[in-house]
């Protein structure tokens, strides 16, 4: 059984996430992303994908960038 240290739900298909020496343990992905995932300087979405960085400051998309003054940052299109 793991306990979710995010919800405390003790749940048996829970799981660990390890971070260089720290060891999450989580009931859910969104529990996961709740506690570890990064958040986007200007609309405080997750960032669950690539997102973009710029001097240490992480944003969700190009938008979010410009919006916050960084203009040299662009969405990935292929």
């Amino acid at each position: 059984m793991t306990v979710c240290e995010v919800c405390g739900n003790d749940y048996a298909r829970g799981f660990e996430v390890h971070i260089d020496s720290e060891v999450h343990a989580f009931d859910c992905v969104e529990c996961a992303a709740h506690l570890l995932a990064p958040t986007s300087e200007n609309c405080q979405c997750r960032i669950l994908g690539h997102g973009l960085e710029a001097g240490g400051r992480s944003f969700c998309c190009a938008h979010c960038a410009r919006i916050r003054g960084v203009s040299e940052l662009a969405d990935s299109v292929a």
